[in-house]
């Protein structure tokens, strides 16, 4: 509890202190108007008739309750004559098997093979051949980038929009000589 030392007295809390300063400068408080309490109804006379209802009950109707007892009776999953076979797992088109040599068939695009676009046929070890050649190739590009970005990353997009615009003449000649390497190994 703070005491003023001057007055030995409380000092006024913010809300007062705010409501004098307001009240100094001419604005007075909005407070919202009393409620106003409705005088009590007066007790409902009683009378001896009760009004009457809209629509008088209706009588216990028995219809609905043995409808009902008969769908509960009547089983579609039990009663079905197919329950009793045995479920058919669903069927998929079966798909072609792989060829016992392991070949593949790729259709190359202009942009990365010079020469194409050509089908070529690939047994496994050309078609590792492929792979290495074309990660190596897209793994290059990517620490070519990252270190573009840490020296200037504006010749990082100076080098995306020079492989986007010239990428088909540079890129395709790399493409075919992987490709061809590729063809060239037997299996």
């Amino acid at each position: 509890m703070v005491i003023d030392r001057e007055t030995g007295q409380t000092p006024p809390t913010a809300a007062e202190r705010m409501d004098m300063h307001d009240r100094k400068a001419g604005v007075e408080p909005i407070r919202p108007a009393s409620r106003q309490v409705p005088p009590e109804p007066a007790a409902p006379t009683v009378t001896a008739a009760a009004p009457p209802q809209r629509n008088p009950p209706r009588p216990p109707n028995d219809r609905m309750a043995t409808a009902v007892a008969e769908l509960n009776r009547k089983r579609p999953w039990q009663e079905s004559p197919r329950s009793t076979a045995q479920p058919t797992p669903a069927r998929h088109p079966p798909r072609p098997r792989p060829q016992a040599g392991g070949r593949k068939t790729i259709v190359t695009g202009k942009w990365w093979d010079s020469k194409g676009p050509r089908t070529i046929e690939l047994g496994p070890k050309g078609q590792t051949e492929l792979t290495g050649g074309f990660m190596a190739l897209v793994f290059g590009l990517v620490i070519a980038a990252i270190i573009a970005f840490f020296v200037e990353p504006l010749l990082l997009f100076i080098g995306a929009f020079v492989l986007f615009r010239f990428g088909g003449n540079f890129l395709a000649p790399i493409g075919a000589r992987i490709i061809d390497k590729a063809l060239a190994e037997t299996g």
